[in-house]
């Protein structure tokens, strides 16, 4: 049985640049085994995430977006379920 392949599209609010918040979502999307890419947004406080693979390693990245690195303050998290779009191929900090 072949496992259903999702696409995340989350963006997460308050103090989360700054703080390694790309660097630690790198980290956990390589230890889930997931592709996709973070970057911090213009407005100075949003960071964005796309990343695929299966559901059960997206929802363990979607907890580690929930509670960021110790000096991360997340206020709000928006997320957006798709299927994969198969675009991807490793996990990337987008600058």
């Amino acid at each position: 049985m072949a496992v259903r392949l999702l696409h995340l599209h989350a963006l997460v609010y308050r103090h989360v640049q700054g703080v390694s918040f790309r660097a630690y979502i790198l980290s956990a999307a390589k230890k889930y085994s997931l592709v996709g890419w973070v970057k911090n947004l213009p407005d100075g406080r949003t960071v964005e995430i796309r990343a695929e693979g299966s559901e059960p390693a997206l929802k363990q990245l979607e907890e580690a977006l929930r509670r960021g690195p110790s000096n991360a303050c997340v206020e709000k998290l928006d997320c957006q379920w798709q299927d994969s779009s198969g675009l991807f191929n490793k996990f990337e900090i987008r600058l």
